[in-house]
């Protein structure tokens, strides 16, 4: 089973993803509430995939991305974007993330990116 972070600021979007996941036999390996833990709680648990929100306070998903793929170059990071946030989309690729998902997100993109991302 694959270990996922899921790392959003917004409670009720890491409680969406959280049930999405399950149901779809992933194993949830943790949640932040911020870029800074959410780099904290990647080295700790070494997930096998991380859902980023790119917005969030103390530490953006952008600079929470960097650092990760400096500790694991071959980290999985999808992040998640609002609308209108194409460049910050495209930063976010350019710094390793593996792909994206807009929100609101349908449940079957949303799962079928993350299996794309973990094949």
């Amino acid at each position: 089973m694959k270990k996922v972070l899921i790392v959003d600021d917004a409670s009720f979007i890491r409680m969406l993803v959280k049930k999405l996941l399950t149901e779809n036999g992933f194993e949830i390996a943790g949640e932040a509430e911020d870029g800074k833990s959410g780099v904290e709680k990647y080295k700790e648990l070494k997930p096998d995939i991380v859902t980023m929100d790119i917005t969030m306070p103390i530490m953006s998903g952008i600079e929470a991305l960097k650092e990760i793929m400096e500790f694991d170059r071959n980290a999985n990071v999808m992040m998640l974007t609002a609308m209108g946030q194409q460049s910050m989309v495209l930063e976010a690729i350019n710094f390793g993330a593996k792909s994206f998902v807009v929100k609101p997100f349908k449940d079957d993109i949303f799962i079928n990116t993350i299996k794309q991302i973990l094949l």
